[in-house]
C-alpha cells in the first residue's frame, strides 16, 4: 500500500480550525498500520508505504483519517472501505476515494450460524398453525469495541402488520467468538379461534412470505450510552416454503438507517495506490517444468535466449519480473551467476564508461532488489543507531541561506550537517567486513566485467560497483530510511530535509566523479562540499570498494555483533519463575537478535529477561481459547517452560511468529509436536492431558527455509512467474513471431518486433516453446482445481457464508465458463 496524502478535510470547529491527523490500515475492523501524524493541516502528506502478507480472509481493505486529540479520545473524520473483490479494479494505480461517513452501524463484521425450522402444529381443535424455530449456535469474527467483546444476540420476528418481542441470548464475556446454541420459538400463524387482537386472526400464505426472522448481534456495555450494535441479519421466511428446515452460516450485514444527511464531498478525499495479489500455490511437483527452464537462466548462452531475461522482456515494469526472480533464485542459491550473466550481458551493450548501469534495466533492478533483502541487517547495524540520532535530536542542519529560519545560525547549521555528513560516511567505509557475502560475491563480478570491457579506464571498476552500493542502497536508506525499516514512519519535515542534504552529499562522494562541485545545481551544496575535496575522501571510498568487491574477503562472522532484527511493545504472561506469585499479563518491550530474544519494562532498561536463540524449541499460534485473548503465541523452552505472548494484531503475530521460528530454525533440539492451548485448572485444554509434561497433541507447523535469514517460498516465487507470464502472453507469442521473422528475413525488423533484445532467435524461439508449455499446462490444473473447488464448495457453509459476494461473483463465472464449454 502506498498512503499518499488527504486533501479538503473539514476544518476544526475551533478558532485554529486546522487538525493534526493520521491514517489507519485496517483488516476489516483490525487496525494494522498507523501513519505519523501530520500537524496543523487540512491537506496532510504522509507519502508511507506499507507491506504485508495477509494471515486470514477478510471482507474490507478499511483506511480511517483520525484527528487527535489531546484530551479526550481521538475522532474520527471518515473512512475509505475497499471490499476485497473491489481491489483489482485499483490494482497498482494513484486514485482519490472520497471519504465517507463512519456511524456505528455501518461498522461490522463477523458471521452468525442459525438453524430455522418451520414446523406445522395441530391443536386440540384440529386447527393447523405454523410455529418456527430459531437456533442460534454461534458467531465468529466480531469486532473488538473499546478493547472488548461481550457479545449477545436477539431474535425478533417481524410483518408488515405485526413484531414479535425480541427474544434474548444469555451475554458471552470476553470473546469475540462467541457459542451461544440457543433455540427460541415463534408462532408464524395463529388458528381462527384465536382473536386477542383483531388483525392477528389469521394470516394467509402471502402475509406469511412477507415475514422476516431478524437476529441483531449486541455488545453488552457498561457505558450510559447503551450496548453498541455488532450487526444484522434479516432472513425473510419465503424460502423456508420450499423445505421446512434450514442451517447455515450468514455473513452480518450493517444496519440501513437512512442516516444519508452528510454529502460524501464534505469529508475530503485520499490518495492510495494499492497492490493485492492472490494465488493458489500447487505443490512443488507442479512447477518443476517451469522452474527448471527458470533456474537454467544463468547457464543459456547469450543470457538474452533464457527465461528470466524473457520475463523482463515482456513485463510493464521491469520491477514486476525482478522481486519474483530475485526472491526464486536467492532461494536455489543461483543468484550470483544469474546476475552476472546479465550484467555481462548489459555491460557489453553500454557504450559509454559513464553510464554504466544507470538505466532501470533488469540486471540494475535485480541488483536493487537482492540488496534490500540480502542487505536489510546490514542497514541496521551500519546506519540504524545514527538516522535514530538524528531524528529524535532535531539538529538545526538547513544550509541553503534563503530557508535558514529566524535565530539560527548558518555556520552552525553547516558544522551540523558537517559532523552528521562525516560520521555516516566513516561508518559506511568502515563497513566493509560486514557486507553480506551475497553482495560482495555480485559486486565482483561487476567489477570484472567492467574492468574488462573498458581497459581504458582505470575507474571504471570502482563506478560499476558504487553506481549500485553508494547511488542505490546507502543513500536511498538515508534519504527515505522507512522505506528500507531503519525508521517506523516517514521522519518530520525537518528531519527529511537534513536526511535529503545527508544524502546528496554521501551519494557525490561516493561516485569518484572528477569535479564534484559541478555535480550540484544549488551554490549553496557545492560551497558545502569543499569541505570534502580531500584525497583522504576519495581513498577511503576506494578501500571500501575495493574490499567488497575482492572475491576471498575476510569473513566477517568471526567478528560478528548481535543483529537487532525486531523489537516492540507486546503483552506477555507471568512465566512462574517465582514460586509464588500471580500469572498476570504484562505489557513489556521485546527485542530480538540473532543472539537472544529478550523483554524489558520499557525501551532501553535493562532486560528481565533473556532467551537464548539455541533454547527457543519452537514458536506456534496459541488457540483463543485459553485467556480468550486473540493475536496470541507461545515461545516454548526446555523443560517445557512456556512463554505466552499478545501482539497488537494479527498481521504483526505472524511477523513475529515468522522471523522467531527463522532464526530458531537450526536448534538441534526443536520440537516436532506441540500443544495448541495453554495447560490451565490441571489440565492441556486441547487433550485434556492432566500432566503437564505430556508431550504435544499437534504436529508443529513446517520449518521455513533457513537460508540468508530470509522467508521465501520457491513454489510461491514460481507461481507469481506463472501469473506474470499468463498475464503477458500476448507479448510472449508476439515475441515468438519477432523471432521468426529475425531468423526468416536478416534485413531490417519490425517497428513492432523492435522493442525486445533477441541475439539468437533460434535459441530464444526454443525457450519461448518451453515456457508457453509450461504455462499452458500450469493453466489447465489451475482450471481444473477451480472445478473441483467448485463442485465441493457449499453456499452457507463456514468458508463460505450467505452474503459472500467474491464467492457469488466466483460461482457467476464458474457457471458462465461451464456454459461456455458446454
Amino acid at each position: 500500500l502506498s498512503l499518499g496524502e488527504a486533501k479538503n478535510l473539514p476544518t476544526y470547529p475551533g478558532p485554529n480550525k486546522m487538525r493534526d491527523c493520521y491514517c489507519t490500515v485496517n483488516l476489516d475492523q483490525e487496525e494494522v498500520f498507523r501513519t505519523k501524524i501530520v500537524e496543523k493541516s487540512l491537506c496532510p502528506f504522509y507519502g508511507e508505504d506499507f507491506y504485508c502478507e495477509i494471515p486470514r480472509t477478510f471482507r474490507h481493505l478499511s483506511f480511517y483519517i483520525f484527528d487527535r486529540d489531546v484530551f479526550r479520545r481521538d475522532s474520527i473524520i471518515g473512512k475509505v472501505a475497499i471490499q476485497k473483490e473491489d481491489l483489482q479494479k485499483y490494482h497498482n494505480r494513484d486514485t482519490w476515494f472520497q471519504l465517507q461517513h463512519v456511524d456505528a452501524d455501518s461498522e461490522v463484521q463477523g458471521k452468525v450460524h442459525l438453524e430455522l425450522r418451520l414446523s406445522e402444529v395441530i391443536t386440540d381443535t384440529g386447527v393447523v398453525c405454523h410455529k418456527l424455530a430459531t437456533r442460534v449456535l454461534e458467531c465468529q469474527g466480531l469486532p473488538i469495541v473499546n478493547g472488548q467483546c461481550d457479545p449477545y444476540a436477539t431474535v425478533t420476528l417481524a410483518g408488515p402488520s405485526r413484531q414479535s418481542e425480541a427474544k434474548k441470548t444469555k451475554v458471552k464475556k470476553k470473546t469475540n467468538n462467541p457459542h451461544f446454541d440457543e433455540v427460541f420459538y415463534f408462532e408464524v400463524t395463529r388458528p381462527s379461534s384465536y382473536n386477542k387482537k383483531s388483525h392477528f386472526d389469521i394470516e394467509d400464505v402471502d402475509e406469511v412470505d412477507k415475514m422476516e426472522i431478524r437476529v441483531d448481534l449486541w455488545n453488552a456495555s457498561n457505558l450510559k450510552f447503551g450496548d453498541e450494535f455488532l450487526g444484522e441479519l434479516r432472513l425473510p421466511l419465503k424460502f423456508l416454503r420450499q423445505s421446512s428446515s434450514y442451517e447455515a452460516w450468514y455473513f452480518l450485514q450493517p444496519r440501513d438507517n437512512g442516516n444519508k444527511s452528510l454529502k460524501p464531498d464534505d469529508l475530503g478525499s485520499l490518495r492510495l495506490n494499492v497492490v493485492y495479489t492472490e494465488d493458489h500455490v500447487f505443490s512443488s511437483d507442479y512447477y518443476s517444468p517451469l522452474r527448471d527452464v527458470l533456474l537454467k537462466s544463468a547457464d543459456v548462452e547469450p543470457v538474452s535466449a533464457s527465461a528470466a531475461h524473457i520475463l523482463g522482456e515482456v513485463c510493464r515494469e521491469k520491477q514486476e519480473a525482478a522481486i519474483p526472480l530475485v526472491r526464486l533464485f536467492l532461494h536455489y542459491g543461483r543468484i550470483v551467476p544469474f546476475i552476472s550473466a546479465i550484467a555481462n550481458a548489459e555491460v557489453k551493450r553500454t557504450q559509454d564508461p559513464n553510464t554504466i548501469f544507470r538505466g532501470n534495466s533488469l540486471t540494475s533492478k535485480c541488483i536493487d532488489e537482492t540488496m534490500k533483502l540480502a542487505g536489510m541487517h546490514y542497514l541496521q547495524v551500519t546506519l540504524k543507531p545514527i538516522i535514530d540520532e538524528i531524528c529524535q535530536v532535531h539538529k538545526p542542519c538547513e544550509i541553503d541561506p534563503v530557508k535558514l529560519k529566524d535565530g539560527e545560525n548558518l555556520e552552525n547549521n553547516r558544522e551540523n550537517l558537517r559532523q552528521y555528513v562525516d560520521r555516516i560516511f566513516t561508518v559506511i567505509t568502515k563497513s566493509g567486513v560486514s557486507c553480506p557475502t551475497v553482495m560482495c560475491d555480485i559486486f565482483f563480478s561487476l567489477r570484472e566485467s567492467a574492468a574488462k570491457r573498458f581497459q581504458g579506464d582505470p575507474d571504471v571498476r570502482y563506478t560499476a560497483v558504487s553506481s549500485f552500493i553508494f547511488l542505490r542502497f546507502f543513500a536511498p536508506a538515508i534519504l527515505s530510511p522507512n522505506l528500507f525499516q531503519l525508521t517506523p514512519h516517514h521522519p518530520d519535515p525537518q528531519t527529511s530535509r537534513t536526511l535529503t542534504l545527508i544524502s546528496k552529499t554521501i551519494q557525490t562522494l561516493g561516485s569518484l566523479s572528477k569535479s564534484k562541485s559541478a555535480n550540484f545545481k544549488e551554490s549553496y551544496m557545492a560551497t558545502f562540499y569543499d569541505y570534502f575535496n580531500e584525497q583522504k575522501y576519495a581513498d577511503a571510498v576506494k578501500n571500501f570498494l575495493d574490499l567488497i568487491s575482492s572475491s576471498g574477503r575476510r569473513d566477517h562472522k568471526s567478528i560478528e555483533q548481535p543483529i537487532l532484527l525486531k523489537e516492540g511493545f507486546m503483552i506477555k504472561r507471568a512465566q512462574g519463575r517465582k514460586r509464588f506469585g500471580m500469572k498476570n499479563f504484562k505489557k513489556r518491550w521485546f527485542r530480538l537478535t540473532n543472539h537472544e530474544f529478550t523483554y524489558q519494562k520499557s525501551k532501553g532498561d535493562h532486560p528481565l529477561c533473556s532467551i537464548p536463540i539455541e533454547n527457543i524449541l519452537a514458536v506456534e499460534r496459541l488457540e483463543e481459547e485459553s485467556f480468550k485473548m486473540k493475536n496470541m503465541f507461545q515461545v516454548i523452552q526446555p523443560e517445557r517452560r512456556v512463554l505466552y505472548i499478545q501482539a497488537n494484531n494479527c498481521v504483526e503475530a505472524k511477523d513475529w511468529i515468522d522471523i522467531l521460528t527463522k532464526v530458531s530454525q537450526c536448534n538441534k533440539k526443536r520440537l516436532t509436536v506441540y500443544h495448541p492451548s495453554a495447560y490451565l485448572n490441571g489440565h492441556w485444554l486441547c487433550c485434556k492431558a492432566t500432566a503437564d509434561n505430556t508431550p504435544g497433541c499437534t504436529p508443529c507447523t513446517g520449518g521455513l527455509p533457513a537460508n540468508i535469514q530470509l522467508d521465501i517460498d520457491g513454489d510461491r516465487e514460481t507461481e507469481r512467474i506463472y501469473s506474470l507470464f499468463n498475464l503477458y502472453m500476448p507479448k510472449l507469442e508476439k515475441m515468438q513471431e519477432a523471432c521468426g521473422s529475425k531468423s526468416v528475413y536478416d534485413g531490417p525488423e519490425e517497428e513492432e518486433y523492435s522493442t525486445f533484445i533477441i541475439d539468437d532467435p533460434k535459441e530464444t524461439y526454443k525457450t519461448l516453446k518451453l515456457i508457453i508449455e509450461g504455462v499452458a499446462t500450469l493453466e489447465q490444473e489451475h482450471a481444473q482445481y477451480k472445478r473441483d473447488k467448485f463442485k465441493k464448495t457449499k453456499y452457507g457453509s463456514q468458508e463460505h457464508p450467505i452474503g459472500d459476494k467474491s464467492f457469488q461473483t466466483y460461482i457467476r463465472q464458474q457457471s458462465e465458463i461451464s456454459a461456455h464449454s458446454i
